[in-house]
């Protein structure tokens, strides 16, 4: 008896295949590359330097895909955007994935905040760029999880730029003080910049990732705060070593992983 296997079986199977071998490939060269700038970044940096955290960045991509990336042991993943970190997170928790570290990065706006909330192994959010939003995020985690605290990163608008989000460089050491001081279910783990993307490292390091370093300095300075205990969160699949050499610690990486949008 033929067994008859339909075209658009073998085709999804193929294309299972080829995803498994790229996200592998590709999470390997990834690491790698982290470990040569890391060696890099300790000429540098010093003892104010930690191993980077790799975040990858699974926007649009389906939760098979983040699977396949689990599988080769990558556990920080990070979402743009409420709603699809909501759903992936449940989907994944139902099929037992329970130690996934969710990293919000995209905007976020207050009236977003409750259902950002609902979601379990919520690690900590990125973009926290004004007093408004540190509270109301402050104000619904003591309602959801007493006694707990939220990681949150300070977002700085290093670049000047009118679409991205984030406070002025001026601002951060004002927000940090009103984080630690007045928003008791958060934790201050960090700052984070997206800055320009176009950056031509011919003419030298990138001004973005000087300026956020530069902050973290006024913060830590402002707030008795020990350098090394505050993170940084810059550099994506782009320029992700130059921003380890420049004392990234955590990397926010994309289509290195999982191929373009």
């Amino acid at each position: 008896m033929k067994t008859f296997v339909s075209n658009n079986f073998l085709s999804q199977q193929f294309i299972r295949i080829m995803s498994t071998s790229f996200i592998s490939t590709a999470l390997t060269e990834v690491n790698l590359n982290i470990q040569k700038a890391f060696q890099v970044s300790l000429k540098d940096h010093g003892n104010l330097q930690v191993m980077p955290t790799l975040i990858v960045v699974s926007k649009t991509k389906p939760p098979e895909m983040l699977i396949e990336a689990y599988n080769h042991g990558q556990r920080d993943f990070g979402e743009n955007y409420v709603q699809e970190l909501v759903q992936k997170a449940s989907h994944l928790k139902n099929l037992g994935y329970n130690d996934i570290r969710w990293h919000f990065i995209g905007s976020l706006q207050r009236n977003k905040v409750n259902n950002l909330l609902d979601v379990e192994n919520l690690f900590a959010v990125h973009t926290v760029g004004s007093i408004k939003l540190a509270d109301a995020l402050d104000k619904s985690w003591a309602k959801k999880n007493a006694g707990t605290q939220l990681n949150v990163f300070i977002q700085v608008n290093t670049s000047a730029e009118e679409n991205k989000g984030g406070c002025e460089p001026n601002e951060c050491v004002s927000l940090a003080k009103h984080i630690l001081n007045s928003c008791k279910s958060l934790s201050l783990y960090g700052l984070m910049s997206i800055g320009l993307l176009d950056h031509d490292y011919s003419k030298g390091p990138n001004p973005d990732f000087l300026c956020l370093s530069k902050c973290r300095q006024d913060v830590c300075t402002s707030c008795g705060l020990e350098e090394n205990n505050l993170m940084l969160s810059m550099g994506m699949s782009n320029d992700y070593q130059e921003a380890i050499s420049a004392g990234s610690t955590h990397v926010r990486i994309g289509s290195l992983i999982f191929g373009a949008r």
